[in-house]
């Protein structure tokens, strides 16, 4: 796949693209719906298969006060596309001159400019440019003035299949279930278990005291942190000197909460993961951990000996779950 995040380095590829736009988070099956009948249709004209996505999510830049946690940062996204058949993925800086421009500016700038677009799909209730203006019916006007088709097709289900309004597959949709700690939705809406990934830093070492080390590791703020709870999953350093062979995922038990049994509920919310059956130091390296069974719920304990008893137990619980 060809990443082109510099205007300058355009390809306008002579034999012409099939292109797709959006913001993809998460990259779900929904979206991976769409690429696919990109690629598809690319290979069928003999154009290239290409996706414009941009740099952040645009309501960062546009109304950041209630702009949504994200479910991927740019480069896992971009990791994720590698793996879709997409022969060009464009990342456009979205700023605040890129939020003023028409939607006829970015399609003649982009599409066509950059990517000699043959054919555009996008899904059916999708708009674009300044206040929103550009939708289907905009770029349909404008293919039949610069020579591309315009698609814009149904939004799928988590069977892939079109689906009604209120069972679509949507960011939106995987955000509130793993708010509300419907981790099996989510996944099945991701179609692979929802990732977070930052580096592993130093934390207070309690759980180190009651049997139970940690790796801690920091999230930004511009992601996504699911419902508060005990997670079965694994963790799997990303830095190739992380001296684990080759990277390998490891079985974990995951916290997700504040410590109630230590902390009001004033405290941050922390990502601690328990290795299970690892001893080695991860202390700053940067690693993914992927959420793939919710245990229960996080709870206040009576005291340390209590919370030890049910972390063995939790512990117990994620080696079963995850064979």
């Amino acid at each position: 796949m060809q990443i082109v995040r510099d205007p300058s380095e355009c390809p306008s590829p002579d034999e012409g693209s099939v292109v797709t736009i959006g913001a993809y988070d998460g990259l779900h099956l929904g979206h991976r719906s769409v690429i696919g009948d990109v690629c598809r249709r690319a290979r069928e004209a003999g154009h290239r298969s290409a996706l414009v996505t941009f740099d952040r999510h645009p309501a960062q830049v546009i109304r950041p006060e209630s702009a949504p946690r994200l479910l991927t940062d740019l480069d896992q996204k971009l990791e994720l596309l590698e793996n879709t058949g997409i022969d060009i993925a464009v990342v456009v800086r979205f700023d605040m001159d890129r939020a003023s421009e028409t939607a006829e500016e970015f399609v003649r700038e982009v599409l066509v400019g950059c990517l000699n677009a043959k054919s555009v799909v996008v899904g059916e209730d999708f708009h674009f440019g300044h206040r929103r203006a550009g939708n289907v019916a905009l770029l349909s006007d404008m293919g039949a003035e610069l020579g591309f088709e315009v698609s814009g097709v149904r939004l799928v289900g988590p069977d892939g299949e079109p689906a009604r309004d209120d069972a679509q597959v949507s960011s939106t949709a995987i955000r509130r279930a793993l708010h509300e700690g419907r981790l099996e939705d989510a996944n099945a809406m991701l179609g692979r278990a929802h990732e977070m990934r930052g580096p592993v830093i130093e934390g207070d070492r309690r759980g180190r005291t009651i049997g139970f080390p940690t790796a801690n590791v920091a999230i930004g703020d511009e992601m996504l942190m699911p419902a508060d709870g005990i997670y079965a999953g694994h963790l799997q350093p990303l830095d190739a000197d992380s001296g684990l062979a080759d990277g390998a995922a490891l079985p974990s038990a995951i916290y997700l909460g504040h410590r109630p049994t230590f902390y009001d509920e004033g405290a941050a919310t922390l990502l601690e993961v328990h290795v299970l059956d690892f001893e080695g130091d991860l202390y700053g390296q940067r690693v993914a951990v992927r959420l793939q069974h919710r245990i229960r719920d996080d709870i206040a304990f009576d005291g340390v000996d209590a919370l030890a008893a049910q972390l063995a137990l939790d512990c117990a619980e994620a080696r079963r779950l995850l064979g």
